[in-house]
């Protein structure tokens, strides 16, 4: 099955930008639908955005949704989450997530910590 590593998390003020990667190796790519979500402290997990495998359409929360863009580049079996306008209540660790059926995550990289200060 495919793995995966999230990279570019970090420390960045309030209305700023962050891009976030997910690197996957192992099975072909093209074939999961692929997600991101996030958990901050003392809460669980929540959904952000999900790119499907098939169409490349793409699905996001409200509290994200016209901030943060989700995208695929499947010849370098890449996900991204581009971030803008963050807000104090995007701190959480982000992660990604793959699955061979939409909607349906059962492969989950480490994660990596997005803090947004005031």
């Amino acid at each position: 099955q495919v793995q995966l590593v999230e990279s570019g998390g970090g420390l960045v003020q309030a209305g700023g930008s962050l891009r976030l990667s997910c690197a996957a190796s192992g099975r072909i790519f093209s074939n999961y639908a692929m997600g991101w979500f996030r958990q901050a402290p003392g809460k669980e997990r929540e959904f952000v955005a999900t790119i499907s495998r098939i169409d490349g359409s793409a699905d996001y929360s409200d509290s994200v949704k016209g901030r943060f863009t989700i995208s695929r580049d499947n010849a370098k079996n890449t996900m991204y989450l581009q971030m803008h306008s963050l807000k104090r209540e995007d701190t959480a660790v982000y992660f990604c997530a793959a699955g061979l059926r939409e909607g349906i995550y059962n492969i989950w990289g480490q994660g990596t910590q997005v803090t947004v200060s005031s």
